[in-house]
Parts: structure tokens; C-alpha cells; sequence
């Protein structure tokens, strides 16, 4: 179906005086709509600024109370902010790991402990006819290393225990307070019920109540026998009520859920990193299963590894990427928050 030229000629203008009207119409009709727009915003700024130009007395008092409770929390933050990194420049010493670790022994025998490991450490190889320096090299480990190594590794259970129950704690103050008891009543009530380590350390709490030490700086002394954050956030709550007052089961409240929040969230980056882990651990094991699988299909296979330079040198250089490999993998896949 064909149109004539005329018809088609006037369709087209027809099409170009919408087209230009509608864009006319686009660009006029902010500046045709904006006068109602801006008169009416401006007598609502000028409403406010009526309404705030004369506030009442009771509103300025409110206004200075909380302008006065904030600027106490702020110097309280600054104050403990400022603790806390004065206590990070510390070096821990060994008398701290091993009580943040739970064990209830005195340095001089832990050395004895670990001098006796590297002993043993340092037999074993010579048993199994492996050269000096390989004994040598255990005997630093067995005493340097393993050691500290186990204490670390009881420090990191302990915790581990301690965020598990730490909510459950908190809540159980929260309903104490909302019963009407005091807050020292409420840590004795943990103290009772709660199993180690939550009851002991809150069990300390307690008994430095009794000697004149505030609910505050026994919580700071807690932090440095479980130094974590969820800790501190309890430390903070206690430092700001003392100070400046306010509802303190609602500020704990609070608190016990932020600590249930943190859990969720760090079970949830464990299952997330878990499938990283899991490849590390079997990247670095796979070596030490080959060189197993051929030990016993052909024992004199390995052997001039161990009994040539060469060989030993190649034994050192793969050990020491080997460590670089793991260290670097532990990095990528360890989330803290």
C-alpha cells in the first residue's frame, strides 16, 4: 500500500512539530512548574527556622543534657582508645600467654617443661640415624617452638569457649537487672552458674568488688586476661554507664545482640572459607604423601636427597618455599573480624 507525495511530505512535518513540541514542552515545563515548588519549599524552611528561632525552655534544657551526656561519652572513648593503644605496644610476656592460655604454672617451669621436649626432640633423630643438624634442629623446635605453640593453641580454645557462653552471660545480667538485682548480684548469679572459663572471670570480677576495685576496671582487667573485642564492647557499656548514666539493660541488651550478630557473621565466613582451607591443607600435604607412596614402593629412590649436598640443599630450598607457600595461604584464608 503506497501514499501520495503530499501525504507523505505532511507526515513527516507532522512528526517533526511533535517531535520539536515535545521538546519544548520537556525543557518548559520545570521552569513553567517551579514557582509553586519553590514557594512552598520555602515556606517550610522558613516554618522550621521560625519554629527553631524560638525553642522553648524545656527544649533547651533537654538539648544541653544531651550535648553534655555526649561530650562525656566522647572523652570516655578518647580515654579508652588511647588505653588500648598504650596496652598494644606492650610485648606479651610469658607470664601473660600463659594465663590468657588458663594454665596455672610459673614460667620457670614451662622452660623446664619445654627444654625437656627439646630433648626428646632432639633424641629422636639420632635414633633413627638421621644427621646432627637435623637433631639440632629439633632440639630448637622441641624448645622454642612447640611450646608456644601449644600455649597458643590453648589460648585460641579457651577464647573459642569464652565467645560461645559470652552471650548467654550477658543475657543472663539482663534479666537480673530487669529483676531488680544489682549488677554485682547479676555477675555473682554468672559466676555460679556459668562453667569455665565465663564463670571464673566473672568470679574475678566479683572478688575485686570486694577489695574496692570498680565493675569497670575489673572488666580492664579481664580484657587482659581474654583480650577480645566482645570483652571490650562490655568494658566500653560499663566505662560510658558509670560516667554518664542511662538504662543499663538496655545498653547490655543491646550488646548481647551485636555479640550474636558477630558469631553469626564469623560462622558464616568460617563455611565460606572453609572450601580455601581445605585446598590449602591438601596442596600442602601432597609432597609429603608422594614422598611417603614412594618410600615404600621404592625405598632407594629418595635417597640421594638425603645423602648428597645436592640433595640436601634441594630438601632446604623446597622446605623453605614450602613454609613461604603455607604462610601465604594461611594469610589469604584467614578472616578475622
Amino acid at each position: 500500500m503506497f501514499f501520495g507525495q503530499d501525504l507523505t511530505q505532511l507526515a513527516f512535518v507532522a512528526m517533526v512539530i511533535v517531535a520539536v513540541g515535545g521538546v519544548v514542552v520537556a525543557l518548559a515545563f520545570p521552569l513553567l512548574t517551579d514557582g509553586g515548588g519553590s514557594r512552598r519549599v520555602k515556606a517550610i524552611a522558613e516554618g522550621r527556622r521560625h519554629t527553631a528561632a524560638k525553642p522553648t525552655v524545656t527544649t533547651r534544657l533537654i538539648e544541653g543534657q544531651k550535648d553534655s551526656r555526649r561530650k562525656q561519652i566522647q572523652e570516655t572513648l578518647k580515654q579508652i582508645e588511647q588505653r588500648q593503644k598504650a596496652e598494644r605496644r606492650k610485648r606479651m610476656t610469658l607470664r601473660t600467654l600463659i594465663m590468657q592460655s588458663g594454665l596455672d604454672i610459673q614460667p620457670r617451669v614451662f622452660w623446664l617443661v619445654s627444654f625437656g621436649v627439646g630433648a626428646l626432640f632432639a633424641v629422636l633423630p639420632l635414633v633413627f640415624g638421621l644427621p646432627w643438624y637435623i637433631s639440632v634442629l629439633g632440639f630448637g623446635i622441641g624448645t622454642f617452638g612447640f611450646p608456644r605453640w601449644f600455649l597458643g593453641f590453648l589460648r585460641r580454645r579457651r577464647q573459642n569457649v569464652f565467645l560461645n557462653e559470652f552471650a548467654d552471660a550477658i543475657d543472663v545480667m539482663v534479666r537480673g537487672l530487669k529483676a531488680g538485682l544489682p549488677v554485682s548480684d547479676a555477675m555473682k548469679v554468672i559466676a555460679a552458674e556459668s562453667g569455665p572459663p565465663v564463670g571464673p572471670e566473672f568470679l574475678e570480677v566479683v572478688e575485686g568488688q570486694r577489695i574496692g576495685i570498680a565493675i569497670d576496671q575489673g572488666i580492664e582487667r579481664m580484657y587482659e586476661r581474654m583480650p577480645l573485642s566482645e570483652v571490650n564492647f562490655l568494658g566500653i557499656v560499663m566505662t560510658i554507664q558509670s560516667k554518664t548514666g542511662g538504662n543499663l539493660s538496655e545498653a547490655l541488651s543491646n550488646l548481647s545482640k551485636v555479640l550474636r550478630d558477630r558469631k553469626k557473621m564469623k560462622a558464616k565466613i568460617r563455611a565460606i572459607s572453609q572450601e580455601a582451607k581445605s585446598s590449602a591443607a591438601i596442596i600442602g600435604s601432597l609432597p609429603f604423601i608422594i614422598m611417603g607412596a614412594l618410600t615404600v614402593l621404592n625405598p632407594e629412590y629418595l635417597n640421594p636427597l638425603f645423602n648428597t649436598s645436592i640433595g640436601n640443599i634441594m630438601l632446604v630450598g623446597s622446605a623453605v618455599w614450602m613454609t613461604t607457600g603455607v604462610l601465604v595461604m594461611r594469610k589469604m584464608i584467614n578472616f578475622q573480624i
